[in-house]
């Protein structure tokens, strides 16, 4: 048998080229989705997302999210990163971003997509998210608002809604407003309200805004569903601190309706525009605010 001379022996392989990180903002309609997170026997935002990556990248992806939504919430500013197998002078964002538009739209819409830095994590890397929740306030239901909002028909004081604020600003345990981790179930429900106020939007549309350092599951709909009777006068505003305090799931109210809830905005530490940190607790001044934003 010939053995290959230093000339005709083959050299090392060449390295492969580092992956690509990507970022993506996403925005979807939750209605017809099983939350966000990938599940065989239901249809998810991830799960479609996921799919439609491979089809278009050639391989599979692990894809991390800022929220992991539940079931019917919607998002605007959601996050995922993922890598792409090719350098990053080869990677087409602009046409990826087109092609899984052209796939998924409009029920879930890339809406800006980046090369990231190498290592950016959707959820690790994030330090403060807001979620919008909106509550439309009229004794006739809006066909054309019904999958976005909650309809509540009772008149609800703005002036209770906003005195209920005050006690969630801070670090808390918020063991009152969510559910326990089924995988973890001696997980920490501490969490920091960074920001918490309702807004009139006119028309009878009120929102509730919240931001923090994360959430917890069911976190925001709970605080809402306990918040609404008290703007019904069917509980004092004031009861919402020891609601708090009580760290008891059974304390609090039901549960607002997913369809209401929306992931608005994740907040890195680079992105140049901080949440802001106004004087909290839904008192003081407030912007303007257009019922379409």
């Amino acid at each position: 048998m010939k053995v290959p001379s230093d000339e005709e022996a083959p050299g090392p392989a060449p390295a492969a080229a580092d992956p690509t990180r990507v970022r993506m903002t996403v925005a979807y309609d939750g209605t017809r989705f099983a939350g966000f997170a990938e599940n065989r026997d239901v249809r998810t935002v991830g799960g479609e997302l996921k799919a439609a990556l491979a089809t278009v990248l050639r391989h599979p992806v692990n894809l991390i999210v800022a929220g992991r939504t539940d079931a019917g919430v919607h998002a605007w500013g959601n996050v995922v990163s993922f890598d792409v197998e090719r350098p990053e002078a080869e990677v087409d964002v602009a046409g990826l971003q087109r092609h899984l538009n052209s796939m998924l739209g409009p029920a879930v819409v890339v809406r800006s997509a980046e090369v990231a830095p190498a290592g950016f994590n959707a959820r690790r890397w994030a330090v403060a998210r807001r979620y919008r929740y909106t509550v439309l306030n009229r004794s006739v239901p809006d066909p054309f608002l019904a999958s976005t909002t909650w309809q509540v028909p009772e008149p609800l004081d703005l002036g209770a809604l906003r005195l209920a604020c005050d006690p969630l600003i801070g670090e808390h345990d918020f063991s009152s407003f969510c559910r326990v981790p089924k995988r973890i179930p001696d997980a920490s429900l501490v969490r920091h309200v960074y920001d918490a106020r309702w807004l009139d939007l006119g028309d009878g549309q009120l929102r509730f805004d919240i931001d923090a350092s994360s959430f917890c599951q069911q976190m925001v709909r709970a605080i809402v569903g306990t918040m609404v009777p008290m703007g019904a006068g069917r509980q004092r505003a004031g009861e919402m601190a020891g609601i708090l305090r009580a760290r008891d799931r059974s304390a609090a109210n039901r549960v607002a309706p997913a369809r209401g809830l929306c992931l608005w905005e994740v907040v890195y530490p680079d992105d140049g525009a901080a949440m802001p940190r106004p004087p909290v607790g839904g008192r003081g001044p407030r912007p303007r605010e257009s019922p379409t934003a």
